[in-house]
């Protein structure tokens, strides 16, 4: 009675290693939401204040597709930095060790390019941080894989090195925040994490 769930699990392998995206754990274990508003149960997207954005502070949340989905929308305005954050304990106390993760599965879409800066506890405040970045699609809603081994990720060279290590990024992770230095119109529609399942407040 197992083969079939193996056989699907062998194929799900097989295209995570022909598409070089994530592994198959990445894409499966499906969760349900939260009760309040969430995306892959996060409930914190919040647009920081810092540089001209709309919405200009607060929840990026707005519902899709009917009030039980939700996007995380946000525009950057003008040529200035601009930071949006995601708590991955869903409250800014919380951590997350992601040093067993290989990395998240996020959809999007985003006119520009832009950073995803992995900020730890311990060194939550600062532009010098570990990032990786988040290519343009133009618009279009796609989904892509990122890795969380320690050469995926590097710093923003206008923002400074990080005087910490991407061992501790990792392992006491607090959020991850989206920088960019450009105008750009920016949803999220999901943010998976290979390894960890934030708990709902």
């Amino acid at each position: 009675m197992r083969k079939p769930t193996i056989a699907v699990a062998l194929t799900l392998v097989t295209l995570a290693v022909l598409a070089g995206a994530a592994p198959a754990a990445a894409t499966t274990g499906h969760h349900h939401e939260c009760v309040t508003p969430s995306i892959d149960r996060l409930q914190q997207w919040l647009a920081s204040g810092e540089g001209t954005t709309v919405p200009a502070t607060g929840s990026m949340l707005v519902p899709v597709r009917g009030r039980d989905n939700y996007a995380a929308r946000i525009t950057f305005v003008n040529t200035e930095w601009h930071v949006a954050v995601v708590w991955l304990g869903n409250e800014f106390e919380a951590q997350a060790d992601l040093s067993r993760s290989a990395g998240f599965l996020l959809t999007y879409s985003a006119t520009d390019d832009l950073y995803v800066q992995l900020r730890p506890a311990s060194h939550w405040s600062g532009g010098a941080q570990w990032a990786t970045r988040i290519p343009s699609t133009r618009g279009r809603t796609v989904t892509r894989f990122f890795s969380l081994r320690p050469q995926a990720w590097t710093s923003v060279p206008e923002l400074g090195a990080p005087a910490h290590s991407f061992a501790s990024a990792v392992s006491e992770a607090r959020g991850l925040v989206f920088v960019g230095k450009t105008p750009n119109e920016i949803e999220f529609r999901g943010l998976r994490i290979h390894r960890y399942t934030p708990p709902c407040l």
